[in-house]
């Protein structure tokens, strides 16, 4: 299994309150334990709020675990084309627009992510509530490779969220706890739409979620997809993150 949607709280690096809290650490030994057994094999470290653009920790993780992981990064305003190349080779694949935790400055983050994609082929992955969806559109318009967190989030902006997934844009299959819909039926939709749209991944440590990923989360996914399970453990997200 490739986990899309992992993340590092590493305490050898600032943790920066976000919101009035600040987390518990959750190291590479704190994830390997809680998913012993499940067969995961790769997957993408997301920069969390808590580490901001600080890179050291992300470049220390990829670094940890090699081949078959990428990092997924907030980049500092002033970031250069050669800091993007940099991070590029250490294996970042993707730029992050936390829209619900911090993000205010949405302009930049948008032409931060076209010039990333212009430059390495970096897609944006966007942290929102799928409610915030339609307003988003002209920014969405603008951006060549998207994909959206959590299943969006919320059931009020899953007609919009389909609509985004007809026009290419993917979908994670995380953080079950922190949604309000009816995950199986969403999934559902998303998959009939495109099948290669989701990507599973645990939302590990699931920092201020209600609850935290499960096995049992599996069986949602393989109720929702069928046959296609392989490919939405695995497969869709490998081709994403370009990472074999």
């Amino acid at each position: 299994m490739f986990d899309a949607h992992r993340y590092i709280l590493d305490p050898r690096f600032p943790l920066i309150e976000n919101q009035g809290f600040v987390p518990d650490p959750y190291t590479i030994a704190d994830y390997d334990r809680d998913t012993d057994g499940l067969g995961i094999t790769g997957g993408a470290v997301i920069s969390a709020s808590f580490h901001a653009t600080d890179q050291s920790f992300l470049l220390s993780a990829l670094d940890t675990l090699g081949d078959g992981w990428a990092g997924v990064t907030q980049l500092e305003p002033d970031a250069t084309d050669a800091d993007i190349l940099a991070l590029e080779a250490a294996g970042v694949r993707a730029i992050r627009l936390n829209l619900k935790r911090g993000a205010t400055d949405v302009q930049t983050l948008t032409a931060q992510a076209r010039r990333a994609h212009d430059l390495v082929g970096w897609h944006a992955e966007l942290y929102v509530d799928a409610s915030m969806l339609l307003s988003l559109e002209p920014i969405l318009c603008k951006l060549p490779a998207v994909s959206i967190d959590h299943l969006g989030m919320s059931a009020q902006g899953l007609p919009y969220l389909l609509d985004l997934v007809d026009r290419g844009v993917r979908v994670k299959a995380t953080g079950f706890g922190r949604v309000d819909m009816d995950i199986v039926d969403a999934m559902r939709q998303i998959h009939a739409v495109n099948p290669s749209a989701l990507m599973f991944g645990t939302d590990l440590p699931g920092t201020r979620a209600p609850r935290r990923f499960q096995e049992s989360d599996l069986d949602l996914i393989a109720e929702a997809v069928g046959g296609d399970l392989p490919a939405v453990l695995d497969g869709n997200a490998r081709a994403w993150y370009r990472v074999k």
